[in-house]
């Protein structure tokens, strides 16, 4: 059985014991008589009955998928000749390789080496083996606790304590589980930035106007050691940035202002869920929009006015981009506007103001915090924005404020670096982390600011 029906099988057992759980818990709780009274309620003894029987499964479940490859692996290479197992350690483990893309189908083993043919049918024998084995040691585990959990159910059992300790306990381990993993991506990318450092002057790389980070084979080549300065980069990302800001925050805000203050229920009830729909749009559809509409419209119009616009432009990219964080501007400011208390609307009318007298004078200064808030988290978004950039923007690090001119962007440039095989030894694919270690640095300080705008001048109300 593999493994995510096997999951599911599990998930389907203990949901029947949490329904188990519970009828036996409202069965004791009609008979009770007097003062005598059940602890907890029902549903808490349905949930712990389910946890009971799906607790220690999923705990078997998660060791043996962790170590059965290991276990396999290390029994298929006995049973292999001896010229294979004395192989270094190196190649060996492309030996193993190969066995499991024989075993899995990816590509066909040559008739010509038996050997790997075999090893490959008995790596495929001991899974299926361990696969039934797992099935059948789970599904039993969780039979028995569910015939032996209706009899520790009680009046005196108290089941919510170990219930809301157990999701407590599951809380605690997601949220340190995000915490750790943020802290891995940043210590990984601080390493090879710091590698890169030892290479690159810091200085060289913040303060640098040239980008051209090709390295050439040999050192006798033209431009053997590259050209790391990060200015026009930098440049690029906060034009193409500013262009989405004055598209998305205007459109965005006035939109939220209408929703929320002038348009009826139906209106809004239609109209707010058509402009979230363009969150749902992937990027790569903005980015196809750009390419093969926006930027041809604009060098046309260009043209008209006698102007030169490239074919990819930090315009178009911009103009793409800001209709893109529409509806995450607009859905920010319509929350924080309607956070303002209707009380604050009623005092205004109540000393003679007119509707937008009102929305000017104690809307919009009551909420201008989170509206702040939402524009610099909507700046982390445009910087980290890809596709758009590389179909509509270009490649070119060219150190010009121009929009009408070809730029790139840090995260075009890191997705540059990394494409086909390349050495980490490099300072080409070293400098993907550096420009990462400063996008992370920068987004960090925006949403950081934007929290403190948020928390020092939020009004607190009744």
């Amino acid at each position: 059985m593999a493994p995510v029906s096997l999951l599911v099988v599990l998930l389907a057992l203990s949901t029947a014991a949490y329904f188990f759980g519970r009828r036996k818990a409202f069965a004791l709780d009609g008979r009770a008589e007097g003062a005598v009274k059940m602890h907890s309620r029902p549903t808490y003894h349905g949930a712990l009955t389910a946890l009971w029987c799906v607790l220690p499964a999923l705990l078997i479940f998660g060791i043996w998928l962790a170590f059965e490859s290991q276990v396999i692996t290390q029994l298929v290479v006995k049973e292999m000749p001896e010229s294979i197992r004395s192989l270094p350690a190196d190649r060996l483990s492309l030996v193993i390789n190969d066995i499991r893309n024989i075993e899995s189908g990816n590509f066909v083993s040559q008739t010509s080496n038996p050997a790997m043919q075999a090893a490959a049918d008995h790596y495929r024998s001991l899974r299926s083996i361990s696969r039934r084995a797992l099935a059948v040691i789970t599904i039993a585990l969780v039979v028995a606790a569910a015939l032996c959990a209706p009899g520790r159910i009680s009046f005196r059992l108290r089941a919510r304590n170990p219930v809301e300790g157990i999701l407590t306990v599951i809380l605690v381990a997601c949220s340190t589980i995000a915490i750790f993993t943020t802290i891995g991506i940043i210590l990984s990318v601080l390493y090879e930035a710091i590698r890169f450092f030892k290479v690159i002057p810091i200085t060289d790389f913040l303060f640098g106007l040239d980008w051209s980070p090709q390295m050439a084979i040999r050192a006798d080549q033209v431009g053997s050691s590259g050209a790391f300065g990060a200015v026009p980069v930098f440049l690029g990302t906060a034009l193409i940035s500013a262009i989405a800001m004055v598209v998305a925050v205007p459109v965005g805000l006035m939109s939220a202002i209408y929703l929320s203050e002038y348009a009826g229920k139906r209106l809004r009830a239609v109209a707010k869920p058509l402009i979230e729909v363009l969150a749902g749009i992937p990027t790569v559809v903005y980015g196809f929009f750009a390419a093969l509409t926006v930027a041809p419209f604009i060098r046309e119009a260009g043209g008209v006015l006698g102007l030169s616009v490239a074919s990819e432009s930090a315009l178009a990219a911009g103009l793409v981009m800001g209709i893109m964080i529409i509806p995450f501007m607009s859905s920010l400011s319509d929350d924080f506007i309607n956070a303002v208390p209707q009380s604050l609307r009623d005092g205004s009318y109540s000393l003679g103001a007119t509707q937008s007298e009102t929305i000017r004078k104690v809307v919009l200064p009551a909420a201008i915090p989170g509206i702040i808030g939402g524009v610099l988290l909507a700046v982390s978004r445009a910087i980290g924005e890809t596709m758009i950039v590389v179909m509509a923007a270009g490649l070119s690090a060219n150190l010009t404020i121009n929009p009408l001119k070809a730029v790139t962007t840090v995260t075009v440039q890191i997705v540059t670096l990394l494409i086909g095989d390349q050495e980490f030894d490099s300072p080409k694919t070293l400098a993907a982390f550096a420009l990462g270690l400063v996008l992370f640095i920068v987004t960090l300080c925006l949403n950081i600011i934007a929290l403190y705008v948020v928390r020092k001048y939020r009004e607190q109300y009744e």
